[in-house]
């Protein structure tokens, strides 16, 4: 496989970063998409030299300084080569732009920068330059559809999501976890309620106290086990997946009673960043009896459990209590999907 040495630059100022809309050659693979300034070496070229020249040519500006952020490596189903591209970030340059005869050039807001056309890999090292992550390699392959199929960020995969529209359908998008957070783009879920019938008639349910370095809501009592739905997963996988994971507990998926599909959004702010939780829950029970001596905790996710009664969870969601992150319309849900079947097995 043949491979190119390849530079991209960000010139920000200010709260705006300068965009390059590629709407002007015929068979450009960045057709109609939004993208830095940059391009392919040549020969006896630096990266620094490189990414200098490209800018000069496409926006007449002379960069005086540039920082490197990281290396890109794009793998590609479509195209024979492999690239790799140095990441630069500008700030400070001399020059008025001129037109480009790449595409359109347009000083953009970075929250607006969110919403254009970008390739979905561009939009993970676009927020970790955004965030000021420390220098990275980042590698990035698509398929032959152009689909993003795997993201890997200093030799560790990133987690990717399928991606919803609003009938709750796949689009055929794939994103990677921490921009669907951060843009509050629909995706599915798998959440499994442990639950535990008194001799009254009541339940108990398993709950669990989420790591405290967690990126969202941590330390908080939440579902007994939950998690994402990986890119290209099917539900029942997921579902026995993040069971076995979480609690330790190894069940086929005869086990579990799908319940009800449940949508939420919640919005939140962790670690000076915004948070956007939209979700499509699969919402399962469980109710082999579980001794919770004998689990074993996934400890990156995963505090400690604890057995609580339904009408106490209830009311201490009701409360609004900081100190648990369950969504009260699916508690209220489940209640209702326990009581109808409770009746229904009366009769």
């Amino acid at each position: 496989m043949k491979s190119y040495l390849t530079t991209l630059c960000y010139l920000v100022k200010g709260d705006k970063v300068l965009m390059l809309h590629r709407v002007v050659k015929k068979n450009d693979v960045n057709k109609d998409k939004w993208i830095g300034v940059g391009g392919h070496f040549e020969k006896n070229e630096s990266p620094e030299d490189c990414a200098r020249r490209e800018i000069f040519e496409e926006t007449g500006l002379v960069v005086t300084k540039l920082d490197l952020r990281g290396v890109v490596t794009f793998i590609s189903g479509k195209l024979d080569h492999a690239e790799y591209m140095f990441l630069f970030l500008a700030r400070d340059w001399t020059g008025t732009p001129h037109e480009c005869d790449e595409g359109v050039l347009a000083w953009t807001d970075f929250e607006a920068v969110k919403k254009l056309e970008l390739w979905e890999g561009d939009r993970i090292f676009l927020k970790l330059v955004s965030e000021n992550h420390p220098f990275f390699s980042l590698k990035l392959t698509y398929d032959a559809n152009d689909l993003l199929k795997e993201a890997v960020l200093d030799g560790e995969k990133m987690e990717l999501f399928d991606i919803l529209g609003e009938d709750g359908k796949p689009t055929g998008l794939v994103r990677e976890r921490s921009v669907v957070h951060e843009m509050g783009t629909l995706h599915q879920t798998v959440h499994m309620w442990v639950v535990r019938k008194r001799p009254d008639g009541s339940y108990d349910l398993l709950v669990q106290k989420r790591a405290r370095d967690k990126d969202s809501y941590p330390g908080c009592l939440d579902i007994s086990s939950a998690g994402h739905m990986h890119a290209g997963d099917g539900m029942e996988e997921s579902v026995v997946r993040e069971f076995s994971e979480e609690l330790g507990i190894k069940a086929p998926y005869s086990d579990f009673t799908f319940a009800f599909d449940h949508r939420s959004y919640h919005e939140s702010v962790f670690y000076g960043r915004p948070f956007r939780d939209a979700e499509l829950s699969h919402v399962h029970v469980y109710e082999k009896p579980v001794d919770i001596e004998k689990l074993t905790l996934q400890k990156e996710e995963v505090e400690s459990v604890q057995w609580i009664s339904l009408s106490d969870l209830t009311a201490l969601v009701m409360s609004g209590s900081d100190k648990t992150c369950v969504d009260k319309d699916e508690l209220q849900k489940l209640a209702a999907y326990l009581t109808t079947r409770q009746q229904a097995e009366r009769k």
